[in-house]
């Protein structure tokens, strides 16, 4: 019998911006975590970056980085970006699952984020990937309440203070233990290789964008929610 994935080394990933938008936004700050249950070990890498555009006062209000503090202790953007690509390259190579929480987000960000700053060379691969937001309205579709971060963990008991909350180490390691205590409570979940869970998210999310639309759409015909996972594609 093969071991469950959520049992074996996994990643974790998660960027702090200076905005919503992910084509127009930058990446202040990242942790990539890689994690290794049968060792019991965790090590995290970190990045600060001067994005090299204000960062709003609403993004500051959430992640506590100011313009002043990105542009005096972080690094260009050009480096930082170049580093996280290089480290998750090195999870993809290794065959690691990377978990991260409403990964259409933080992907597509950093997808522009290349783009923007090495045109040339993208990704050579995109990770399998593990998207708790996704699991969890798979198994729990009903639940009412708040599907941000810090509230589904408070609803499957993994540690996130409030306080610690959008710091991007603290925010990738609270995806790492909610995806594992998903799996390990839900054995239909559990019994999916890295691979095939990856495809059946893709199904999943489109699945769950496409009743959420139908659901706005009883008030406004146009609404359209977007179901692409784990990356959208890049406007023409």
């Amino acid at each position: 019998m093969n071991t469950p994935w959520h049992t074996r080394p996994m990643a974790a990933f998660d960027i702090e911006t200076t905005g919503l938008d992910v084509e127009g936004d930058r990446i202040v700050t990242a942790a990539l975590w890689r994690i290794d249950p049968t060792r019991r070990t965790k090590d995290v890498t970190t990045w600060l970056a001067d994005p090299g555009i204000e960062i709003p006062q609403e993004a500051t209000d959430i992640h506590g980085v100011t313009t002043e503090h990105a542009r005096a202790e972080g690094r260009p953007a050009a480096e930082v970006v170049n580093e996280i690509a290089a480290a998750l390259e090195e999870v993809i190579s290794d065959g690691v699952p990377v978990v991260v929480y409403n990964a259409p987000y933080d992907l597509t960000l950093l997808d522009r984020e290349l783009a923007r700053h090495r045109p040339d060379r993208p990704l050579t691969a995109q990770p399998l990937v593990v998207d708790p937001l996704v699991l969890d309205k798979q198994v729990d579709t009903f639940r009412r309440g708040s599907r941000k971060l810090v509230d589904v963990c408070a609803h499957y008991e993994v540690p996130l203070a409030q306080e610690e909350a959008h710091g991007a180490a603290a925010d990738a390691l609270a995806a790492a233990r909610l995806a594992w205590r998903i799996a390990a409570t839900h054995p239909e979940i559990a019994a999916y290789s890295a691979e095939e869970l990856h495809a059946a998210q893709v199904k999943w999310k489109g699945e769950q964008s496409a009743s959420f639309q139908e659901y706005l759409r009883r008030r406004n015909p146009e609404a359209v929610v977007d179901g692409s996972w784990p990356l959208i594609a890049s406007p023409v």
